[in-house]
Formats: C-alpha cells, structure tokens, sequence
C-alpha cells in the first residue's frame, strides 16, 4: 500500500503534523527538504515529513506532509509535536539553510550545527552550493566527452557545466 501524501500551506505545517499524530501517525521517520529553487512557477523549498502510523501489527500506514516554503521563510518547528524532530531540523537548518521558528530540543542552545566541522560556510545541500571538490580535480562521474575521462582520448565539443560545478577560474591556484 503507498503512503498517502498530504500538502499542506507553511503556516499550518505544525497544525498538520499535530493532525496526523492525532490520526495516528505517532512515529516520526524523517525530515528534511528538496531544493526547489530552480522551479520557475514557485521557487523555494519543498520541506517533508514522514509519518507512521504503527498501532496495528502488520498494518503499518505511512504518511508524507511537504510543503513549498519561499526562500528566506522560516517554517514552524515540529518539536512540540514530535521531540524527535529537533535532529532532523537542526539538520535540515544546517544543509539547507531554512530557519525553524519555535525550535527547542530542551537543551537551550537553538539551531546549533550538527553535522559540519566548525567554521564551515555555506549550506552544502543547496543547488547554487559550490563544491570545491569537484573544482580541484575531475569528477569520475562525468557523462560529457571530456569531463573525467582521459581528454585526450575524447572527441572535442563544447563542455557542459554540471550543477554545483564551480567555473574553472574559481578555487585556488
């Protein structure tokens, strides 16, 4: 069976997955987001949830609540509703950039980083991230002729820019 799907407007995201915990949904498998920002007819970032409702053996019901949430919007934090979620959306904070209002895992500290090494700029899940790796040395991954393979051996044409390809004159040197 699939999972039901419900969208939800970003003012009422804590309401809905209050809503579903109350239809059962109790158990909170995972938050995050999709960079939409590339979406010419409503730009910004679809932020998920998913759900399980998990009180009847061998009939488990999944539920995914997303939302489109404009660049620069802040979305209400779920940790009143579920404490499980402060992980998630410190992560989601971190990697994405997306500003959780009403944050509190109890500890006091607020949206703190998680997984990046201290110092760390930019928020590396984001499309216009630049990833510094792939500017150093080729990508293996290349389906271009003459992206990471041996360009010698390559029929010529001109190069296309992957995403998150920084410009070659970018990086040290």
């Amino acid at each position: 069976m699939a999972d039901e799907t419900r969208v939800v407007e970003p003012g009422g995201w804590r309401e809905a997955a209050a809503a579903a915990r109350d239809d059962g949904f109790a158990f909170l498998d995972w938050l995050s987001a999709v960079d939409r920002t590339d979406d010419e007819a409503a730009p910004g970032f679809d932020v998920l949830c998913h759900l399980y409702d998990v009180s009847v053996p061998g009939a488990l019901r999944g539920l995914l609540l997303t939302t489109r949430l404009p660049d620069g919007a802040a979305i209400d934090s779920l940790t009143p509703v579920f404490a499980g979620a402060a992980w998630h959306e410190r992560e989601t904070h971190e990697m994405f950039g997306i500003d959780v209002a009403g944050f509190d895992d109890g500890s006091g500290l607020g949206l703190r980083p998680l997984l990046l090494p201290d110092g760390f700029e930019g928020t590396p899940l984001r499309k216009s991230f630049q990833l510094a790796a792939r500017a150093s040395k080729p990508w293996p991954g290349g389906k271009e002729p003459g992206e990471g393979h041996d360009s010698a051996r390559s029929p010529s044409r001109r190069r296309v820019q992957a995403p998150g390809v920084p410009p070659p004159e970018w990086g040290p040197r």
